[in-house]
């Protein structure tokens, strides 16, 4: 997954450690090694064990999150995960008024104005629109054009088109880099009319991330009925204090949906598209000069599809002024909400996406009349556009609520036999088992398998000077899947990221969440998670030795936790990030032995003895 992976290691570690040990890196020894002649130091390296412990996750709070899943995962070990989005609609605004008049005044026997008529609003059209994520680094020199149509993707004065503007100065004009016959200047030239390419993220065919250049382009069907589950915002069980909790094992079809708005299968699939969505323009009739409607608007790259109008017309234009739309409460208590579900055509197809994004939008006409008096039957059009969770800030910018509930539903295939019989076995694990969503997590004790702080005493009283301390995994054979892009490592007592380096005082470190690098001379992959700063906290003061928790992750930034439910019947608190990923992966785990037995996880740590 591309989806919020921006972050790049920061160096400093890596300049350090290059700086200290490039002149001695072959006097690296175990521990044990001495202080040699009159040297007043020398560089070590030290192992130490590690214990695993694999840890099934039932469920996971999935509501309001940040990304949501859609469709069906195939992953070619952990099997099928089927994702559907459920979720309330919103309102623009308490009690709207479509056309120019409230419904009160359109009934009114004696209106105050002869403008004041019935105005017989009618639905023209009603479109869903759910945005793809897309990936802002996908354009390296900045000049507008995706690294993947780009003839140099470094510099942003090549001329991809050949004709003769540079793609940076075509991006500033606005017009299309691709076209040598709109590089001209032309007195009815308008600004970007031209549907632009985006480079797409985390859309997954077949188990596996979709690449627009290598594979063939994907199609699915959508379907999208109404929901008649009450979703609550808050818990009454906590007195109605706290927000309500809704689990990934909550399913609402087929039990509470009815009615199909819209149904992909029943006339064409939805096919992907990395190109901006192009829209016909109303003709502005304040513009004389101007004819809007031979001019278009752009969407970014997604879903847009019709809904159907007679379903919009008689619960949302029709209960103009009814208490129905009174509030946002009582239109929530009427309408309840939508379902969406995804399957695939030819392969099964997963996206995530922005629900805060997505919209439904209804284009109508009404009646009008002018000052005589006389009536043009549908003369005047308007949009109303309804949203689905909405998040609402301060005047200095600050969140200070989210309206709008919605849940992600993940149905799991039956892990196969060498999967399930090595989770919650209590045992040093072999191979740790890692999934996003409600899939499975790893407890990970340094030194003993008791937390005890017996090395760590050890450690201290030799007073090493520790310059980095690594955790390296090693990714199993048998890991056929898309791979997670990094692993994230967390304090579980306290359900919070581990202490960070003076140099990572802004919060956004490179510690604990390892990426993922593949090897170019055996194809072999590791994730190196670094925690220097958090066994220099252990070894400098007395921390107690706690578990760790090891997720997969889609972000460092996203560092909120969300309540799950465990395999054993227990709780705890896990990443968010863990639940935004459909992916997992297999690492070998530290009770390793035979031809893997260099593979086994455990912590190294590179050290100074002092004289």
């Amino acid at each position: 997954m591309i989806f919020l992976n921006r972050l790049k290691l920061p160096a400093l570690a890596v300049i350090v450690f290059v700086a200290i040990f490039a002149s001695c890196e072959e006097d690296l020894t175990t521990i044990g090694s001495g202080v040699v002649g009159g040297e007043p130091f020398k560089n070590n390296k030290a192992t130490y064990d590690v214990f695993a412990y694999n840890k099934k996750i039932k469920a996971v709070s999935a509501n309001r999150l940040a990304i949501y899943q859609l469709g069906v995962y195939d992953d070619p070990l952990y099997g099928k995960t089927e994702a559907s989005v459920t979720s309330q609609v919103l309102l623009p605004s308490e009690n709207p008024i479509f056309g120019s008049y409230t419904q009160e005044q359109e009934e009114e026997e004696n209106p105050s104005s002869v403008l004041q008529i019935p105005e017989n609003e009618t639905i023209d059209s009603v479109y869903l629109y759910i945005p793809f994520l897309t990936n802002p680094s996908g354009d390296a020199d900045l000049d507008g054009l995706i690294d993947a149509l780009d003839k140099d993707p470094t510099d942003p004065n090549s001329d991809t088109d050949g004709g003769g503007l540079t793609d940076n100065q075509e991006k500033t004009k606005g017009s299309n880099p691709l076209d040598p016959n709109d590089d001209e200047d032309d007195t009815d030239f308008v600004k970007d009319q031209f549907r632009k390419a985006f480079d797409l993220d985390s859309i997954y065919v077949g188990g596996k991330l979709y690449n627009e250049l290598e594979d063939p382009v994907p199609s699915f069907n959508l379907k999208v009925q109404r929901s008649t589950f009450f979703m609550r915002d808050l818990d009454p069980s906590a007195n109605f204090e706290e927000a309500q909790e809704y689990y990934s094992s909550q399913e609402f079809a087929p039990t509470f949906v009815d009615e199909v708005i819209y149904d992909s299968a029943e006339s064409e699939p939805i096919v992907v598209s990395s190109k901006q969505i192009q829209l016909k323009k109303r003709d502005d009739e304040s513009t004389e000069d101007v004819d809007e409607s031979t001019q278009y608007s752009y969407l970014s790259p997604g879903i847009r599809v019709a809904l159907d109008k007679d379903f919009f017309q008689e619960n949302i234009l029709d209960k103009e002024g009814a208490t129905e739309l009174s509030s946002q409460s009582n239109f929530k208590e009427f309408l309840r909400g939508l379902h969406f579900s995804v399957s695939g055509v030819e392969s099964d197809v997963m996206f995530l996406f922005n629900i805060k994004a997505a919209n439904i939008t209804i284009s109508y006409s009404y009646d009008s009349a002018d000052s005589e008096g006389n009536v043009t039957p549908q003369s005047k059009q308007k949009d109303v556009v309804l949203g689905f969770v909405r998040e609402s800030y301060s005047s200095q910018g600050q969140l200070t609520g989210i309206d709008g509930n919605a849940v992600n539903t993940f149905v799991n295939e039956a892990y196969p036999s060498e999967i399930t019989e090595n989770l919650d076995t209590g045992e040093n694990a072999s191979k740790i088992y890692l999934k996003g969503g409600a899939g499975s997590f790893a407890e990970i004790k340094l030194f003993d398998s008791a937390g005890s702080r017996e090395v760590i005493n050890e450690i201290k009283s030799k007073n090493w000077i520790i310059n980095e301390a690594n955790l390296v995994f090693h990714v199993a054979d048998d890991n056929l899947g898309e791979e997670p892009s990094r692993l994230y490592l967390f304090n579980m007592d306290t359900n919070t990221g581990l202490p960070l380096s003076a140099s990572d005082a802004d919060g956004q470190s490179a510690e604990y969440d390892g990426y993922l690098v593949k090897s170019d001379s055996d194809g072999s992959s590791t994730y190196t998670i670094n925690i220097t700063t958090y066994l220099n906290s252990l070894v400098s003061g007395s921390a107690e030795n706690v578990s760790l928790g090891l997720t997969a992750t889609a972000n460092a930034f996203i560092t909120a936790t969300g309540n799950a439910m465990l395999g054993n019947g227990g709780e705890q608190q896990l990443p968010v990030a863990n639940t935004l990923t459909p992916l997992g992966t297999v690492l070998y785990g530290s009770s390793v032995d035979g031809a893997d037995s260099d593979k086994k996880l455990e912590l190294e740590i590179f050290y100074t003895e002092t004289n």
